[in-house]
Formats: structure tokens, C-alpha cells, sequence
């Protein structure tokens, strides 16, 4: 056993490999990289169909509530790149309040032409919702997709009774 003098240093101990703090900084900086890589390859046209079926799943439940207080029908319609309400009356003057217009304007709509619960075909040519006046309305359905890649989609439904959301599933 080697005795060291006063003032002498410890011999180095080259080679030995890494400490566990060294490894544990490598691995946290390779998880953040990972994950920023995860994130930068979300799909843009996915999110915003996702960001525009929940701005018009709240929008439609709010037409919903205004017919249900003034008693008079509502519908939704889409109206060629855009949307609109008609029918939504509460002081004598058209409420003009909610948007007409979707966030992105690759956006577009469909109303699906199947009841979900009967499964029978809804009117001929109709490509509106009915939101009201009564509580409960009949099961409908609209399909949110994308001008430019056909293939994305997000579909909102109702059974009636509950809020529109979006639904799991193909249109």
C-alpha cells in the first residue's frame, strides 16, 4: 500500500468510464431532443381540424341554448367555404354576434346524411343542422375536413341529448 507525503496528490485513475451524473445529464438532454422532435413532426392540418371541431362544437351548443331560450328553431348551414346560423333571434334583431367563418380556410364542412341511432337517411339535399327549440333534438352528425388533403378529417356528433364532440370513427 503506497503511503503519499504531505502535500502529494492521489494517483489518477484513468479509464475507469463514466460516473452516473455524467450518464443521467446524457440521457435527460437525448429525452428532451426526442421529445422536441416528437412535437416539430405533429401534423399542422390534423390540429387544426381538431382546433376548429371544438371552436364549432361550442359554437353550435351555443345556438343551441339561444334557441332553446327564445323558442325558435335554429339551423346550421353550411354556406359554400364558410358557415352560418339561421334563425337565431333574441331581441328582434339578428344575432350576429357568432362567427361565420372558419380559423383556417382550408377548413370545410359536411352534415352526414345517416341519423347515428336509426340510420335513416336524413332529407334529401339537406346540409343543415336543426339546433332547437326543443331540449332534446334528433342524433346528428358533421364531418370537418380538409380542402387540400382530403384524407384528414375530424367528425362531431350528437346523440340528442348530450353536447356536440368529436366522435371516434370514420364519417
Amino acid at each position: 500500500m503506497p503511503i503519499l507525503a504531505a502535500g502529494s496528490r492521489k494517483p489518477c485513475r484513468s479509464g475507469r468510464g463514466f460516473t452516473l451524473l455524467e450518464l443521467l445529464v446524457v440521457l435527460a438532454i437525448v429525452a428532451f431532443a426526442s421529445a422536441g422532435v416528437g412535437f416539430a413532426m405533429r401534423d399542422g392540418t390534423q390540429t387544426r381540424l381538431e382546433r376548429e371541431a371544438l371552436r364549432l362544437a361550442a359554437l353550435l351548443e351555443s345556438a343551441r341554448v339561444r334557441s332553446q331560450v327564445s323558442g325558435a328553431p335554429v339551423r346550421w348551414r353550411v354556406a359554400g367555404n364558410d358557415f352560418g346560423f339561421e334563425g337565431l333571434v333574441l331581441t328582434g334583431q339578428p344575432d350576429q354576434d357568432l362567427p361565420q367563418a372558419w380559423l383556417d380556410p382550408d377548413t370545410s364542412a359536411r352534415v352526414d346524411s345517416t341519423s347515428l341511432v336509426q340510420n335513416q337517411p336524413a332529407v334529401a339535399g339537406q346540409n343543415a343542422l336543426v339546433l332547437g327549440p326543443d331540449p332534446i333534438i334528433e342524433p346528428q352528425a358533421l364531418t370537418l375536413f380538409s380542402r387540400s388533403e382530403p384524407g384528414k378529417f375530424v367528425r362531431l356528433a350528437t346523440d340528442g341529448v348530450r353536447p356536440f364532440a368529436v366522435a371516434d370513427g370514420a364519417p
